[in-house]
């Protein structure tokens, strides 16, 4: 019975280990899966926000790429966030009291979406707010992982993050085909609602956090208190100064900041080629499918690839394939008997499953660029500066929209836009060089220990003549 006994609990831990990618599984890890989980889950209203815009709103594909861009700003702000769940705890936690704060926000803004929303200004501030209340959770939880992979080697840092963007996928490829068809069946605003019960999951979950409260520091102790300002923004200031942070930080905010069509396809595919919801709700499951692809390979075969190689190819390669797109705009697709519907699927597939192994190593540089100590603050701040380069590529996207004329009835220069948004993807290329050649937070270790011993000699001198 104990050989039985023994044999499956090995065969569970195998199982678990295989399931879990090598991550020990605890209450807190599934807490941290459960708001990853939930932020997925939240795409079930994607949709209908595009056709609320669109449709309810009348709001031009201008229009709507320049919202997007603004509910982008608590992306960008999320070090506020990060600062003060390190520095301003709530009854003693820091982390805890956010999450659950964060969920009540998230499901009063989708409350208001469904109900008393009706005019572009009111559209935008509860987007902004949907938006503020992911943020924040997102801040929480990525400062959660960064501490766990702060002292792990750099390919289980990836094992961990390729976890926490599986839970996000997982999430968002259960919604993916709802989300369309629940659009033929209802309103944007019932859509609204069912989304609205939603965040209250992550206030549910906060509670799992293995977390202690923290101790009143005594001001004659000697020591740092990590609660204090002026600590935090030293520790701030000596991580952004480093030469192997900014660097990176720069060629990932070239890298994201180019132009996007997004808006402009919407508008082309609804209003042109006539997809209806239900048919893009396949697209989305079609991309959550594929982004899970996308971590797996990531997972599976190119987390242990260096950082330069693995975004130069992927740059390349997101960029031809992008190219594809014109094939749909153009109509050469159904020259080669390829259905309109069938291109789409097809081209989406491939360009989500490239552009989610593109961003992975990006998730795992940020955190190992973290010094330890103010991992929510920097992490949040490496986030928005990648969010603020997004709101940049949604914003220039919307200006390039507007000068070419391309408009919701308008899509005689949307090739040429394609084309540019496309093209633009490859100017990064040239600081490829900026980025670390092997593990960042091995590199800071070694600089760290380097300066040390730089600096012992000086010290022993000084200590001998304050001895004569």
């Amino acid at each position: 019975m104990t050989a039985v006994t023994k044999t499956i609990k090995q065969l569970k831990t195998k199982f678990t280990d295989k399931l879990l990618f090598g991550n020990e599984p605890s209450a807190e890890l599934f807490a941290i899966l459960g708001v990853y989980f939930v932020q997925g889950i939240l795409n079930l209203a994607r949709l209908a926000i595009s056709f609320f815009l669109k449709d309810d709103l009348s709001l031009s594909p201008a229009q709507v790429g320049a919202l997007m861009g603004i509910a982008a700003i608590p992306w960008i702000v999320k070090p506020l966030f990060g600062f003060l769940s390190d520095g301003l705890p709530i009854l003693g936690y820091r982390r805890r009291p956010y999450l659950i704060l964060s969920g009540i926000l998230g499901a009063i803004a989708w409350a208001a979406l469904a109900t008393v929303v009706n005019n572009p200004w009111t559209a935008t501030l509860a987007i902004l707010l949907t938006s503020l209340s992911v943020a924040i959770s997102d801040v929480i939880v990525d400062s959660l992982v960064v501490e766990r992979v702060r002292d792990e080697s750099l390919a289980r840092a990836g094992s961990l993050q390729s976890l926490t963007w599986g839970a996000s996928a997982v999430g968002g490829l259960i919604t993916a085909y709802l989300s369309g068809w629940l659009l033929e069946q209802v309103s944007n605003q019932m859509v609204f609602a069912i989304t609205a019960t939603f965040p209250l999951v992550v206030s549910a979950v906060a509670w799992l956090i293995a977390e202690k409260p923290i101790q009143p520091h005594k001001a004659d102790s000697g020591q740092p208190n990590p609660l204090n300002i002026r600590h935090q923004i030293k520790q701030l200031r000596q991580g952004i100064t480093q030469k192997a942070i900014w660097l990176p930080t720069a060629f990932i905010f070239i890298w994201q900041a180019t132009p996007t069509s997004d808006s402009a396809l919407f508008f082309f595919t609804t209003n042109e080629l006539g997809f209806q919801p239900e048919f893009l709700g396949r697209v989305r499951l079609v991309t959550s499918v594929a982004s899970l692809v996308g971590i797996w390979m990531y997972q599976r075969f190119l987390k242990s690839i260096p950082f330069r190689v693995i975004l130069g190819w992927t740059t390349v390669l997101a960029s031809l394939l992008g190219l594809t797109t014109l094939l749909l705009v153009t109509h050469a697709n159904r020259t080669l008997g390829i259905d309109d519907h069938w291109f789409s699927l097809g081209d989406s597939l491939i360009l989500t499953v490239m552009g989610q192994i593109a961003f992975m190593p990006v998730l795992v540089l940020s955190a190992r660029l973290c010094p330890p100590g103010v991992e929510a603050t920097f992490f949040a701040l490496l986030m928005s500066i990648w969010n603020l380069s997004g709101l940049l590529s949604h914003e220039l996207g919307a200006l390039l929209t507007q000068v070419l004329g391309v408009t919701e009835t308008n899509f005689d220069n949307l090739w040429l836009l394609v084309t540019i948004t496309n093209l633009s993807t490859l100017l990064p290329l040239p600081f490829l060089g900026w980025l670390p050649k092997g593990d960042p937070e091995v590199e800071r270790r070694e600089n760290v220990e380097a300066e040390t011993t730089a600096a012992t000699p000086a010290l022993e001198a000084v200590s001998s003549v304050n001895s004569l």
